[in-house]
């Protein structure tokens, strides 16, 4: 049995973002052959990774790092009909944003104003939907917009690098609220769609495709900053929009109109990026 008293205070003291910041630099680091090959030959066993939709082979990645990024084979995912999974992970939860309050864990929930930094329009998501990913380590770690449509902007909100496990997702306060994140906010012909990569411990870093300059975990970066595109940057579904360097939670958000009168279909199973979202019947 977890004590939960003591966890959360051993993983109040540990210095997460140092420790995230010092693991982003360390599997970046190449290696000796002698070393570096049994490294990735044990991670892809210990995780179940599935090389098959790599890319490349395995003996083609310099670092631990250049691994855990690696890109899928060309077309290897068909795109489905209407709204797509943006990632791989496990769709964990999902459903109506109520009185401004997003579902975190049974009985718990985090702030929808404070989720989005209190920017400029955020009440436009109340009485929306929000869907949950959590991506573990075996999972493939590049995101993709689930619309089409056109990127007004890009918020990066600083914060603290607090683990997205079940336990922390159960037994941490606004856990979504405070750890670091980035909005992409989309403009699609069916109403907004924010999507959120929500940073966490061992995550070193989040890369953002479409802007490199926005840089996550750093110690020069620490003030909220909204990056407003004009023109505005086209997006197609399907296309990458940012990177986690481990693994990590992308909670997707859209104004009432864009699923109308649907309700996205929440089964807590594993999904992939590209695959369609299913919704209930009537």
């Amino acid at each position: 049995m977890i004590n939960t008293g003591a966890m959360y205070k051993l993983l109040y003291i540990v210095p997460k973002n140092l420790v995230s910041f010092v693991l982003g630099q360390a599997v970046g680091f190449k290696l000796p052959s002698f070393l570096n090959e049994p490294l990735k030959k044990w991670f892809v066993k210990r995780y179940q990774l599935d090389m098959n939709e790599a890319e490349f082979s395995l003996n083609h990645y310099d670092t631990l790092g250049d691994l855990f990024v690696r890109k899928l084979k060309p077309g290897i995912r068909p795109l489905g009909e209407g709204y797509v999974h943006p990632c791989d992970g496990e769709l964990t939860r999902g459903g109506l944003i109520e009185q401004g309050q997003l579902i975190q864990a049974k009985g718990k929930t985090y702030s929808l104003k404070k989720f989005l930094a209190d920017i400029e329009g955020w009440e436009a998501f109340q009485g929306g939907q929000y869907l949950t990913y959590y991506l573990c380590p075996r999972d493939y770690h590049r995101v993709h917009s689930p619309v089409s449509g056109k990127i007004l902007s890009c918020t990066h909100v600083p914060g603290k690098l607090w683990p997205v496990n079940p336990w922390s997702v159960e037994n941490i306060t606004q856990l979504f609220a405070i750890n670091e994140r980035t909005l992409t906010l989309i403009e699609t012909d069916r109403g907004l769609v924010m999507v959120v990569m929500v940073g966490a411990t061992n995550v070193g870093k989040m890369t953002m495709s479409f802007d490199r300059e926005i840089v996550t975990n750093a110690s020069h970066f620490r003030s909220l900053n909204t990056k407003e595109y004009h023109p505005t940057i086209d997006v197609e579904k399907g296309q990458e929009l940012g990177i986690f360097n481990m693994g990590s939670t992308v909670i997707v958000l859209t104004t009432p109109s864009f699923f109308a009168n649907q309700q996205p279909e929440i089964v807590k199973d594993h999904v992939k990026y590209g695959e369609s979202l299913k919704f209930k019947k009537d």
